[in-house]
């Protein structure tokens, strides 16, 4: 009988669609797969290929605005995993990220083979202790991972990300060709400012685009502001998909314009361009746009790599020097090799 794995991710949507070939490599190699992510992860989850179950833990140790650990939550936790029997575990983290809390509580639950990458030692918390470099790709570093377990991508897997598509995007998107363009993410020193992303749709517009701008429930007032007034050729999506049916709104997209965010993951997802205004506050060989065709707009500037959650330096440099008319001019490049790839 085939084991038994759990593959965790414990943080955003964007993470978890990273994980996405680890946990197809894992599947291949297993009688059932279980994915163990956080809330902000679980829409993903539940799209990735080769998943069975997903159980959504909120780590207290995960996160911007953690909650304080509640120990009877912490034991049920324990327990519901013990009752899960998993046989391995991959505790899948980013270079900065710890395993070893997570480790602690899944050997509490008696799993019997755990690994992760870690720097710190683990003592008797991990049976595999893993190491990779810190400059390459998420999606490269949970797949070193898996197959430092044991685990490979099964034959014609060619590691792209990918999801299960419903097949049926919203209504209300433009008839012409469109362009997406999703203006929110989860850290705001990531997020070109509103007013120019408005000062885009009109010139895609212009450039004789139909635009579909997107955002979360939170994010509302933001594609509001962003789509401007009710016009042909632009719909507002703010608040009006999921994570499956925003993935029928970018594959249906020619190109798709966002920051280092979780949708810029889906669009890979589902093989549409990307033309990413790439705030470089962590570095794009981790998280750049996996195997899609795509360009990083940003301007060099000293402060790179400083992680920094809200940007404080005046106008925002890095990505306050980047023009609309670049990323039109990026948005036309990548629309040809989007047609080149159709005629493939």
């Amino acid at each position: 009988m085939r084991p038994h794995a759990l593959v965790a991710r414990l943080d955003n949507a964007g993470d978890v669609l990273l994980a996405g070939p680890a946990v197809r490599a894992v599947a291949a190699g297993s009688g059932r797969v279980t994915v163990l992510c956080g809330p902000r992860g679980e829409e993903a989850a539940r799209l990735l290929p080769g998943v069975d179950e997903v159980v959504v833990y909120e780590a207290p140790w995960v996160g911007y605005d953690p909650r304080p650990l509640e120990r009877e939550e912490t034991l049920a936790f324990v327990e519901h995993i013990s009752r899960l029997a998993p046989d391995r575990a991959l505790i899948l983290t980013s270079f900065h990220q710890s395993p070893l809390p997570l480790a602690l509580l899944l050997r509490m639950a008696g799993v019997p083979f755990i690994a992760a990458n870690s720097v710190d030692y683990p003592g008797a918390l991990l049976d595999l202790r893993h190491r990779t470099p810190d400059d390459i790709h998420e999606v490269e570093r949970a797949l070193s991972l898996a197959a430092a377990a044991g685990y490979r991508l099964p034959p014609g897997d060619d590691g792209r990300l990918a999801v299960t598509r419903s097949g049926s995007p919203p209504a209300g998107l433009p008839e012409r060709p469109y362009v997406a363009v999703h203006p929110g993410a989860s850290v705001p020193a990531r997020a070109w400012r509103p007013g120019r992303y408005a000062r885009l749709v009109r010139s895609l517009l212009e450039a004789g685009w139909g635009v579909a701008v997107t955002g979360g429930p939170s994010e509302r007032a933001l594609t509001a502001r962003v789509a401007g007034a009710r016009r042909p050729g632009v719909a507002d999506l703010g608040g009006k998909t999921g994570l499956a049916a925003l993935a029928e709104v970018l594959a249906g997209a020619e190109v798709v314009v966002t920051g280092n965010t979780g949708p810029a993951h889906l669009a890979a997802a589902v093989g549409t361009p990307v033309v990413s205004l790439f705030a470089p506050t962590v570095p794009a060989v981790r998280w750049r746009p996996w195997r899609v065709p795509h360009l990083l707009l940003y301007r060099e500037v000293p402060c790179a790599g400083c992680r920094a959650r809200v940007c404080p330096v005046e106008g925002h440099p890095c990505l306050g020097g980047v023009a609309e008319e670049e990323v039109v001019w990026a948005v036309e490049r990548l629309a040809g090799s989007r047609v080149a790839e159709r005629a493939r």
